[in-house]
């Protein structure tokens, strides 16, 4: 006998906790401010959201993503980057450092992906793209707890 589970709704956190969606934001802002491409910001957004499978962020940003040109051959592909070679060997230090740290709970952020990092893209903007793996996760964290649902306007957006 298979069991129903209804979905709850629960509340909306720029409501019930405006500071705390500010805060979140705040760190969305500073993101926008550094030197990280758009469309990596949005591969970051999405490799993590695949892994902890936070549906309103992964449709979000993959749409997000297709506005800023990424092809969808390479959205598809991203949950298997190290099987092709359609992402540029930056692209592939950012996913390794967005999967160590979003599974962090199984050995951290290696040395060997930080020691790539540091060399490829100096302390500076490895740091900067530490916080964006940082701040998605905590956007799919909040998302999933309070079982945000993608959007379905297509035309619609937000969190």
């Amino acid at each position: 006998m298979q069991k129903l589970i209804l979905m709850n709704k629960r509340f909306n956190l720029k409501e019930i906790q405006p500071k705390a969606h500010l805060a979140l934001r705040g760190l969305e802002i500073y993101l926008e401010s550094t030197s990280i491409q758009p469309l990596t910001k949005e591969l970051i957004k999405i490799r993590a959201s695949q892994i902890n499978g936070c549906a309103f962020c992964l449709d979000l940003h993959t749409r997000d993503a297709r506005k800023l040109g990424e092809t969808e051959q390479r959205i598809y592909l991203l949950n298997a980057w190290r099987e092709t070679d359609i992402y540029s060997e930056e692209e592939k230090i950012v996913l390794a450092l967005t999967e160590e740290i979003t599974l962090i709970h199984q050995h951290g952020l290696s040395d060997e992906v930080y020691d790539k990092a540091i060399m490829l893209f100096g302390e500076e903007k490895t740091a900067q793209l530490i916080m964006a793996v940082i701040n998605i996760n905590a956007w799919n964290r909040a998302g999933i707890s309070l079982r945000k649902m993608p959007v379905t306007d297509i035309s619609s957006k937000g969190v």
